[in-house]
């Protein structure tokens, strides 16, 4: 942690919600060694300095849906208001301005049939500064979604990620988010730590239904409790999109390979002119450079990479209006 305002033990706790973002705050300490006013101090700060966010986000691998990385080439000066009006959409995420602020990178999460045709076949397309739109649809996940990035540094002992981590459920069938549903999943997807009250409220069912059906939701993989924050806070404020072209031999090698990677927050084999898109957190332009020479460089089967470094992220899992001038 380089930090001055945060340390060792935000770290771990940041690490510690990644496992369970809904664990009560005296779970949290009892598993952390310290007391519950700590966590609940630390948690508040968070989320006032650090970005800190726990919300549901619904598993589009996992219900079968469709999913899409684009790249948005624009006409300059227009790019941040594109990117702006994008993050105010409920089916994107992980939006980020690159090339010099030119270029717009922006991942698509459908709800309905519809929305993909409505965003890259009908608005995109009629936007007179977007100049050039490349689709690549994601594949197959090899690292991201569920599983948290901080949890690769090893701020947590196998026996306190243990401690933290839910009971397993027997699912009730495959991934689906049912019609009634969507108001449990609406309150989650705005505060995934709201209480079974809060909930049954919101709902109109009994705290021992939302229960139930949160739980079975989870264990089915429909949806996870994730959490966002500001890399910067832990000493990485550099993120990058990595367009890698493998073999096709060592597509999947590759790939898992990749996964493993401390760098690596998220990978995924994709159809386009490549065949892998990673996200890459680094400390800075020479630590980037170290990851590309170094341990991504000696990947048998990679055959070309492209890096696209964030200029400034828009949204992550939410969107949170820019201040104000």
């Amino acid at each position: 942690m380089e930090s001055g305002a945060f340390d060792a033990l935000d770290l771990r706790l940041l690490a510690a919600l990644e496992v369970d973002g809904r664990a009560s705050f005296s779970t949290l300490a009892s598993v952390l060694g310290t007391s519950d006013r700590t966590v609940a101090r630390r948690f508040r700060r968070l989320c006032a300095e650090g970005g800190l966010r726990v919300v549901a986000v619904r598993d589009a691998e996992r219900l079968g849906q469709d999913q899409w990385m684009l790249r948005l080439r624009c006409v300059p000066d227009t790019a941040s208001a594109i990117a702006d009006a994008l993050a105010k959409r409920p089916d994107t995420a992980w939006i980020g301005l690159a090339s010099g602020g030119t270029e717009v990178i922006c991942m698509t999460r459908p709800r309905r049939p519809g929305d993909y045709d409505d965003l890259l076949l009908g608005k995109l397309p009629r936007t007179p500064s977007v100049v050039e739109i490349r689709a690549h649809q994601l594949l197959h996940r090899f690292y991201g979604g569920p599983s948290g990035w901080l949890g690769k540094s090893g701020p947590l002992t196998a026996e306190e990620t243990g401690a933290l981590r839910p009971a397993p459920v027997v699912p009730d069938g495959t991934a689906v988010v049912e019609p009634a549903d969507e108001p449990l999943l609406a309150v989650l997807e705005a505060d995934g730590r709201a209480t079974y009250p809060e909930l049954a409220r919101a709902t109109g069912r009994s705290e021992s239904s939302v229960k139930r059906r949160l739980a079975a939701l989870l264990a089915s993989g429909a949806a996870y409790i994730d959490v966002e924050y500001h890399s910067e806070i832990l000493g990485y404020p550099l993120a990058s999109m990595l367009w890698i072209t493998a073999a096709p031999r060592a597509l999947h090698e590759v790939g898992e390979a990749l996964a493993a990677h401390e760098q690596i927050a998220f990978a995924s084999a994709t159809a386009g002119p490549s065949n892998i898109v990673v996200t890459a957190v680094a400390r800075g332009t020479a630590d980037l450079y170290a990851y590309l020479s170094g341990p991504l460089g000696r990947l048998a089967g990679v055959e070309h990479v492209e890096a696209t470094p964030f200029l400034r992220r828009v949204k992550q899992l939410t969107y949170q209006l820019p201040p104000r001038g």
